[in-house]
């Protein structure tokens, strides 16, 4: 297990496709996925195909990880950084099992990941990308620091994009 980085509650590491059933159970369901733009894996070997192909680690040295509850070793979704190269930007997502929602966990996770892109990655600029109704997602990325930069529409969907520049 390559261990990215510890918060007090969690540990957030690469996900291998040993992760394919908990990535297919995350990404089944349509509460989970509603404001993503996502289709869910039509099957774990499907899940499990995506994470063996899944190159940002190689590509960037950083990604989604896995977060996972020190207390119980329980995955709990993921949380992380990517680059988007038609961007040229870098951005801070999360996706979390609905029964750990409202626990601060997305807060906690990507308050730690948004630091490891500043202080290890060198990055200048992390945004963060929500469609206007996630009203949960907007407060975490205010929380972790974020400020209202634009509206903007991808692939005919609008979202609300925050960002923060590196302290």
């Amino acid at each position: 297990m390559n261990k990215i980085l510890e918060t007090p509650r969690l540990y957030l590491r690469e996900m291998t496709p040993e992760d394919a059933e908990a990535a297919y159970l995350l990404n089944l369901d349509p509460e989970v996925l509603l404001y993503t733009g996502d289709d869910p894996f039509q099957s774990v070997q499907e899940a499990k195909t995506f994470l063996e192909n899944y190159a940002s680690y190689r590509t960037y040295g950083f990604g989604r990880w896995g977060m996972i509850l020190k207390e119980t070793g329980e995955y709990l979704g993921w949380c992380g950084l990517k680059y988007t190269p038609e961007l040229d930007e870098f951005d801070i997502g999360y996706r979390l099992m609905k029964k750990f929602w409202g626990k601060g966990y997305a807060t906690e996770a990507a308050e730690a990941c948004m630091k490891l892109g500043f202080e290890q990655f060198d990055m200048k600029t992390i945004v963060g990308r929500v469609v206007p109704a996630n009203l949960a997602s907007v407060r975490v990325l205010e929380k972790i620091g974020l400020t209202y930069l634009e509206n903007r529409f991808t692939d005919g969907t609008e979202e609300v994009i925050y960002v923060k520049h590196k302290p």
